[in-house]
């Protein structure tokens, strides 16, 4: 058996309940790898990524490469000795990072592979209606999220979770599933099966502002599944239409009411404490939202402070 050497890299908040659960397994992590640091907000200021944040509060030896093929990364990095790299929720390696521990490099990815390849596995499984998804482990190759699967977990999707919800519940289920990959790892117990491509395999595409848009010529359910698949983050959005004044309007939570009516598609109808959408088949009830210059809020909480006419739309 082996004594495990790991270099961690990870960047979000979704890593770092996977380098926790490493740690607390009593693992030996040599190095944390994590992305450089970003200007935020309107000051500008640097932001640590949540990766950096856990590594200076655990005193972790900690590297923030700008460029991955840089020398002296390249030297620091052999330096540290590592004989098994973990990567979670990071980017694309050059080969010779990822070939350079004895044992490999393994990623773990936040779908049921071969489906949902690519950067928002969890917000493309909810946002096309799956009813079960999981994580993987495998082996890093040349390509994104192509290599030989180590082993996988699946779980069930609920109708009315949100991919938070769901990004909470496949960070406990990622770190079962790395603390078992290490251990067969640790043991040389691992069996891979290579990933088989087919035309039917979905893909997890960048999230941006346009495939956040809402549509309303689609269906109730699919405009559902839209918003809590992109809840709380970067949340699906419309503009919101009253006579001449026209805003940009996220949207976090709805409730879908299935049921036929003879309203215009996009019409937006209150009362004093709900806020409705007319879809095709049925209504969104609008439980959450957020307009330009204002925090989130409730509907309720909304309508204290504003009134639509009957010719409202959501377009």
């Amino acid at each position: 058996m082996e004594k495990l050497r790991i270099v961690f890299m990870g960047t979000p908040e979704f890593a770092v309940g996977i380098l926790d659960t490493i740690i607390k397994n009593n693992y030996e992590v040599v190095g944390v790898i994590t992305a450089a640091d970003k200007p935020a907000g309107r000051g500008q200021k640097l932001k640590y990524s949540a990766v950096k944040e856990y590594a200076l509060e655990n005193n972790l030896n900690l590297l923030q490469p700008t460029n991955l093929k840089d020398e002296s990364f390249l030297a620091t990095l052999k330096s540290l000795n590592a004989n098994l790299q973990v990567v979670v929720a990071f980017r694309m390696l050059p080969e010779v990072v990822w070939k350079m521990p004895s044992l490999g490099t393994f990623n773990l990815h936040a779908s049921l592979l071969p489906n949902y390849r690519g950067a928002a596995p969890i917000n493309w499984a909810i946002i096309n209606g799956e009813t079960k998804t999981g994580v993987t482990t495998f082996f890093i190759d040349d390509k994104i999220d192509t290599g030989a699967m180590i082993l996988s977990k699946e779980t069930s999707i609920l109708f009315t979770e949100s991919a938070g919800e769901l990004h909470d519940r496949l960070m406990t289920i990622g770190s079962q599933a790395v603390v078992e990959t290490l251990a067969l790892i640790e043991k040389g117990n691992v069996v891979t099966t290579i990933q088989t491509d087919s035309t039917e395999i979905k893909t997890a595409y960048k999230l941006n502002k346009d495939n956040c848009k809402i549509d309303f010529s689609i269906s109730g359910i699919e405009i559902y599944n839209l918003i809590r698949g992109l809840s709380p983050y970067p949340s699906a959005w419309c503009f919101f239409k009253d006579g001449t004044e026209e805003s940009n309007v996220k949207l976090y939570e709805a409730k879908l009411i299935e049921e036929s009516h003879n309203f215009e598609v996009g019409s937006i109808i209150t009362t004093k404490k709900e806020i409705k959408i007319a879809v095709n088949n049925g209504f969104l009830e609008i439980l959450s939202l957020q307009f330009p210059g204002k925090k989130r809020m409730k509907s309720f909480e909304l309508l204290n402070g504003i009134t639509f006419s009957t010719d409202a739309k959501a377009l």
